[in-house]
């Protein structure tokens, strides 16, 4: 069931740092990957696995450029998202899957992390609208996702809902550009600061 709550988004650093590790809770994420996945190779992301990677994102999260954004509930966190510019993506840049689709500058949303207490409750497409009005605010005009597409009757594991869920990504005004596999979209949508 859809709320109906207002959700609000504040920028990771220092001050947001523990709302972070709430959402993400003791594992990061899944597998110690405190959301470093994207931004690091294979063997970087190995070997920092765990606190590494806590680590590499709190530096990260100090920044003049935030990685990402933290979601609001009222004044719970309910959700991390990271986003910025494709090229900040390391493994998303080298992926042969998710390859560029043309050279249009983008915000690239690689990981829309929603605290497990508040899965199923319909937050994901409200998620999205507040991230990208942020985004907007921020200067981009084009919003690029790489989610999920369940099998019908499926689940996507916590592993492969990190990208999101395509559904909810059309459900907030993104559109379909490329399908590199039957499981995978890349979406965007463009972006108007209001």
């Amino acid at each position: 069931m859809p709320t109906t709550t207002t959700l609000a988004v504040r920028e990771l650093s220092d001050e947001t740092w523990s709302d972070f590790e709430a959402v993400l809770g003791a594992n990061g994420g899944a597998r110690g990957c405190w959301c470093m996945h994207w931004r690091l190779s294979i063997d970087e992301w190995m070997t920092g696995k765990g606190d590494g990677n806590k680590k590499a994102m709190k530096r990260l999260a100090r920044r003049d450029q935030a990685p990402g954004v933290m979601v609001y509930q009222d004044d719970d966190p309910v959700a991390w998202c990271a986003l910025g510019p494709r090229a900040e993506f390391a493994r998303l840049e080298r992926s042969s899957l998710l390859k560029a689709v043309d050279d249009e500058p983008v915000c690239a949303i690689t990981c829309v992390y929603v605290h497990k207490k508040h899965r199923g409750r319909g937050l994901l497409t409200g998620i999205l609208q507040v991230v990208c009005g942020y985004a907007a605010s921020a200067g981009y005009t084009t919003a690029e996702g790489y989610p999920i597409e369940p099998r019908e009757g499926k689940r996507a594991g916590a592993d492969t809902a990190m990208t999101g869920i395509a559904s909810a990504f059309v459900d907030a005004g993104f559109s379909e550009v490329a399908r590199p596999r039957e499981d995978r979209p890349i979406v965007r949508r463009t972006l108007r600061a209001d």
